[in-house]
């Protein structure tokens, strides 16, 4: 059977991207990277595609005059390549709608909350901010509006008294790591069927009843 030809798109360190790299190598992966795409010269993401043997490229959006050019070139690279699936992990350019419309259901986000709650940026300082006891990740297909679209995979990570925005990032990350590659599989076992904007999952399995923060 042959694997999900997937491109993964970064700016930084690429942490996720390494949680990808991993699952991509395990036996029984469907998916396969193909490339990774930066739009940051020297971003760290791209030594841990380099160790991995993957194709990394930079696209570097400052030689561009303007958005639309930017993104012909990344759509013209990935083309290249064959990509049917886009995974934005830690990828800092919003996209317009029109590449989003272009990849229609193709794109797949993650960002560092519940959503809908604290879309944007600073979603970790929101939540202590805001005193909810529950905060997490969100693995979802990307639409026009920024933080929205279908919703593929969440993980709840509970807020600690003592949590500054360094240690509450710390823990939503590792739960980052298991999102990003569970969609990633999900979708790649052609597992996932959208239907009015929402995710329907083939044999999903429930963690539980509900949780409690702090317990009794």
């Amino acid at each position: 059977m042959a694997k999900l030809k997937t491109a993964v798109l970064i700016s930084g360190r690429g942490s996720n991207l390494q949680a990808l790299i991993d699952y991509c190598k395990s036996e029984d992966s469907a998916a396969e990277i193909k490339l990774v795409l930066s739009n940051t010269p020297g971003a760290a993401g791209l030594d841990r595609a380099s160790e991995a043997g993957i194709v990394s490229k930079v696209i570097n959006h400052k030689n561009f005059s303007n958005r639309k050019s930017f993104e012909r070139a990344l759509t013209e690279t990935l083309e290249n390549y064959s990509v049917e699936l886009i995974c934005l992990a830690g990828f800092m350019r919003l996209l317009t709608s029109s590449f989003v419309k272009y990849w229609h259901n193709k794109i797949i986000n993650i960002h560092p909350s519940l959503l809908p709650a604290f879309k944007g940026l600073n979603s970790h300082e929101r939540a202590l901010k805001a005193g909810v006891k529950f905060t997490g990740c969100t693995v979802h297909y990307v639409r026009a509006e920024m933080d929205t679209g279908p919703i593929i995979v969440q993980a709840a990570v509970p807020i600690l008294q003592e949590d500054d925005p360094e240690s509450l990032a710390n823990r939503v990350l590792i739960a980052e790591h298991r999102c990003f590659s569970h969609a990633l599989s999900l979708i790649a076992q052609d597992k996932i069927k959208i239907i009015n904007e929402k995710v329907l999952i083939q044999g999903p399995k429930a963690p539980g009843v509900y949780f409690l923060n702090p317990i009794e």
